[in-house]
């Protein structure tokens, strides 16, 4: 199928489109634009009209793109465009979540920088669906591991282990180990500053040491 850039005015709303667009959509798309680039183009017949990407197209408006990538579905006849509309929006909602695997994803890509508004996500949403300490344990170990194998071979480094939870107490007070917001997050949010300090310079050990004396 050919790709064709049009201009975003040329663009014809389907009059009696069913699907509704809230100003607070529209504004998560144009979010993922803005993130991921305009990926999935406008579906339209042979006279610019919209047959799917309505969404898409006020989400270009905001943010003033004066052409975006369409394809021409010419061979359909009139009642399949109608039938056709509905059915990209109602078959999309048929599908399900994987909810465990969904926020381990959700979670790491946040620790990763990535802005949950650009995923389609809600504040709200995110809260309730990442409000377990299980995954995000398990997301923080992943996210240790990919670190630890990122190490450059020509640095030195000295492991600190604490025996239980009392001396891992001891040792956050006696370096002063910080929280730090690994990206993504909201600050105030459920999510804000999960993570402590892992890895510190010899200086800072240095100075906890001295202070002791």
């Amino acid at each position: 199928m050919k790709i064709e850039q049009l201009p975003t005015a040329d663009l014809i709303p389907y009059a009696r489109n069913t699907r509704t667009h809230s100003p607070e959509q529209v504004a998560q798309i144009a979010g993922s634009i803005r993130e991921f680039g305009f990926t999935n183009p406008i579906l339209i017949d042979a006279e610019n009209g919209i047959i799917a990407g309505h969404g898409r197209v006020m989400a270009a408006s905001k943010l003033g793109l004066a052409k975006v990538p369409c394809i021409r579905l010419a061979h359909l006849t009139d009642t399949q465009k109608r039938a056709y509309i509905i059915a990209d929006n109602k078959l999309a909602l048929n599908a399900g979540w994987d909810e465990e695997m969904l926020g381990m994803e959700l979670t790491e890509l946040q620790l990763l920088g990535i802005d949950h508004e650009s995923l389609g996500f809600s504040d709200l949403e995110i809260d309730d669906m990442l409000n377990s300490e299980e995954i995000l344990d398990e997301v923080e170990k992943e996210i240790e591991h990919e670190q630890s194998l990122q190490v450059e071979p020509a640095m030195e480094y000295l492991i600190i282990l604490a025996k239980d939870l009392d001396e891992w107490d001891e040792m956050i007070d006696f370096f002063k180990l910080e929280k730090v917001r690994r990206g993504g997050y909201k600050k105030g949010s459920a999510f804000d500053a999960i993570g402590l300090e892992r890895v510190l310079k010899f200086e800072r050990v240095k100075n906890a040491y001295s202070d002791t004396k």
